[in-house]
């Protein structure tokens, strides 16, 4: 069971403010989601094979391709400021 402390002390490291209300109905609700995990430990899993998703996807990867870089006019042309090849910026305080 989740008692208010834990409640609050959740809520302060998450920099929430709670009224009374919603700390004794987060108490609850967060004890019923414990109660349903506990409630999973009773099931036997000893033949259940482990797995990362429940779907059977794969990741769709593009090989990889070697590229030349664009050369430094064109990455400039855009820039707001450009000097000596360089990107100009304002300087920041010392």
């Amino acid at each position: 069971m989740i008692s208010i402390k834990d409640v609050e002390h959740v809520a302060k490291l998450a920099r929430l403010e709670l009224t009374e209300e919603e700390k004794t109905t987060y108490a609850k609700q967060l004890g019923d989601i414990l109660e349903n995990f506990n409630q999973l430990k009773e099931l036997d899993t000893s033949g259940v094979e482990p797995m990362f998703h429940a779907l059977p996807i794969t990741n769709v990867m593009r090989e990889d391709e070697i590229v030349t870089p664009p050369g430094s006019k064109i990455l400039l042309e855009n820039a707001p400021a450009e000097e000596n090849g360089y990107f100009r910026v304002p300087k920041i305080g010392e």
